[in-house]
């Protein structure tokens, strides 16, 4: 496989001692899956990236979708790169933006851009580390638009990473609009989401919730994103995130939230 088609590839990750492989999706045209250790990790469509596969990330997109008027470029940090899915969804959907991408994996971010190459056009930053290191590493003058911390797979977090401490260091990195998305993958008794959101809390000034609705009521694992914002939840936000599903979901905010606070 190289550049674009093929039967697939794949690569050894010296970090964590597993292999990664990216094959076509048979059901997507243009379609690739990313697959660590023989887990699907993430799903690119490079025909249309604008079409997120994934239900959570499609969800991060939506919150994208509103940190700033439609098609406008944007400055976005993404904490966790993964096949870069939201990268290529704002390059699409907001052309001209700039964006930094951040991963551990060093041969992971080579083998996601050779086999999966960004849109022409693309102003990336890749930057090989640990998410917080590398967050106090850029160039101070730096700010942006939306930050977005994927990284946590399960109820076990980085305790470095998993703090109000880092939630404000990344909160500084922000313009004023600026929005803290953090992804939370957890099991149904919603420990570390818990702990998350009283950990944004702590740092941003207010912190929305949203999620396929069953989630909040600890039916099954998943995934609960979570948004820190400058000032208070916009309640307009609350509908249109509702709204645009995918569905069934649901948004919590401010008392509604409360429950969800460790």
């Amino acid at each position: 496989m190289s550049g674009r088609g093929g039967s697939g590839a794949s690569r050894f990750l010296r970090t964590t001692g597993q292999h990664a492989t990216i094959e076509p999706d048979a059901f997507t045209d243009g379609g690739y899956v990313l697959r660590i250790g023989g887990a699907e990790q993430s799903h690119v469509n490079l025909d249309r990236p604008e079409d997120i596969f994934y239900e959570y990330l499609r969800r991060i997109g939506h919150l994208v979708d509103l940190a700033a008027p439609a098609g406008e470029p944007i400055r976005a940090l993404h904490l966790g790169a993964g096949a870069l899915t939201l990268a290529r969804y704002i390059q699409a959907t907001r052309p001209g933006s700039t964006q930094y991408a951040v991963e551990l994996e060093r041969e992971l971010l080579d083998f996601v851009l050779r086999h999966l190459p960004m849109p022409e056009g693309t102003n990336l930053t890749t930057v090989i580390g640990d998410a917080r290191e590398a967050l106090g590493a850029l160039d101070p003058r730096l700010t942006f638009d939306v930050v977005i911390l994927d990284i946590f797979s399960g109820p076990e977090a980085p305790a470095h990473i998993a703090n109000s401490g880092f939630y404000r260091e990344a909160g500084e990195r922000l313009g004023p609009e600026g929005l803290l998305i953090v992804n939370v993958g957890d099991e149904p008794a919603l420990t570390l989401v818990r702990s998350q959101v009283a950990a944004m809390r702590g740092a941003m000034a207010d912190v929305g919730a949203v999620a396929e609705a069953g989630m909040f009521q600890g039916r099954y694992p998943g995934n609960i994103i979570l948004a820190g914002t400058q000032g208070p939840w916009p309640e307009s936000w609350t509908a249109e995130l509702t709204s645009r599903g995918p569905h069934p979901a649901s948004v919590l905010a401010g008392v509604d939230l409360d429950p969800f606070s460790a």
